[in-house]
């Protein structure tokens, strides 16, 4: 608990007060008369109460070595009081250190003698039996009842020791208790967003097979039936063959991604390789010269940055294909110290520029702009008319071996 501590007041004070016992009787008994003796004994009583106590505090525990110290302790004090009775103000002390240093009788036996020795002590001629017993009882009672009021407080003072520690103990529990509360509330809510995401995965996965997924298969259907009907022209022929298997590889594709699968092009290369191939194969369709050049160090990548590059390289050339009317089409893969950079560019038709995301931006390039912006990465479009058109996408370099650690913070793509 913040602000609460162990030590009381009285902790503080009382290694102090047998010294200021000792001390204020000495100063003035010195300033009223010089006597070498009397600071001789002073002196030693400081020492020998520094070397039983302050100086071993463990010693308290052992009831013989502080009865010791004690009688040691009264023996100088009487002797001292013998010389100035201004010393009594030690023997008061005396009754203090008897309750702290004393367990249990031994305290009240050595209140006894501490009253005894400043009744006896004290050169009093003419004093009858009567008043030295009463002056020792009455030193015992205002003793004792002193000493039953430091045992309480010391008791108090234990008793409050305890609570604060059973509050710290029980703090630390609280804490650790709202900690793991906390770790099962994140688990929790990752369950639940994983298997909002799986069911929603599942939606979509049953969306595709009864729309896009059919409809492919019966468009493969249909291009298998012309291709056996056709005339053996070789041109129509590869116009069939090229369109079956494009088909074929977007219904792969489509249930791939709703399996939470890698796409097919990096299952087994890289990022480079699999954007050759993919540039490839896109070039063999629509006959537009395409050449992919890979600069810097490649290295792997985590995989949402590689598939969102993919798919932006992917988006890319489909758009190329479908508006530039482009002869040729150049794709650089640049590997940097931070980050990975896709270029694509062509030198087809380009279009006039309006605003990030405004009507000027079809479909492609906004899910190419998302993908990107997902990843904390830039996405830049360069178009004018008859000058063709530059697509740049930059996103950080996480590296493969931060997959685990990163897979909460990018989601699926």
């Amino acid at each position: 608990m913040v602000g609460v501590t162990d030590v009381s007041r009285w902790d503080r004070a009382s290694p102090a007060l047998p010294y200021l016992f000792i001390l204020l009787p000495t100063v003035f008994a010195l300033m009223r008369d010089w006597r070498p003796w009397v600071l001789s004994l002073a002196l030693f009583a400081g020492a020998w109460h520094w070397f039983m106590v302050g100086r071993r505090p463990s010693w308290i525990e052992r009831p013989i070595v502080m009865v010791a110290y004690f009688m040691v302790m009264l023996a100088v004090i009487a002797i001292l009081m013998r010389i100035d009775t201004l010393f009594m103000v030690t023997g008061l002390g005396a009754f203090v250190q008897s309750f702290t240093v004393l367990p249990g009788r031994w305290a009240y036996l050595g209140v006894a003698a501490t009253s005894g020795v400043l009744v006896a002590a004290p050169p009093e001629p003419g004093r009858s039996p009567v008043d030295t017993l009463f002056s020792f009882l009455v030193a015992m009672l205002v003793a004792s009842t002193i000493g039953l009021v430091i045992q309480t407080i010391s008791e108090q003072n234990e008793n409050r020791k305890v609570m604060i520690r059973q509050l710290k103990e029980t703090g630390a529990k609280m804490a650790a208790l709202a900690e793991e509360n906390a770790d099962l509330q994140a688990q929790l809510l990752t369950r639940a967003r994983e298997a909002g995401m799986l069911g929603e995965r599942h939606r979509m996965a049953r969306e595709i097979h009864d729309t896009i997924a059919q409809s492919l298969t019966a468009i493969i259907t249909q291009l298998e039936v012309a291709d056996s009907v056709i005339d053996d022209a070789p041109a129509a022929r590869t116009r069939l063959t090229t369109a079956q298997t494009l088909a074929r590889e977007s219904l792969n594709e489509a249930r791939r991604s709703f399996q939470a699968l890698r796409p097919a092009p990096l299952d087994d290369a890289q990022l480079g390789s699999a954007i050759q191939d993919v540039a490839t194969k896109w070039s063999q369709s629509t006959g537009v010269n395409t050449t992919v050049s890979v600069t810097g160090d490649p290295r792997p990548l985590h995989a949402e940055v590689e598939i969102t590059l993919l798919r932006v390289a992917q988006e890319a050339l489909a758009n190329v294909g479908k508006h530039a009317a482009a002869g040729r089409v150049a794709v650089t893969l640049s590997y940097m110290e931070d980050v990975v950079v896709l270029d694509v560019r062509d030198d087809g038709a380009g279009f006039t520029r309006g605003p990030a995301n405004s009507a000027t931006d079809g479909f492609g390039l906004i899910a190419m702009r998302q993908r990107v912006t997902r990843l904390a990465g830039d996405f830049e479009i360069e178009s004018a008319p008859g000058q063709g058109t530059g697509i740049s996408a930059t996103v950080p370099a996480i590296p493969a071996a931060s997959d685990a650690g990163s897979s909460d913070r990018f989601g699926n793509v």
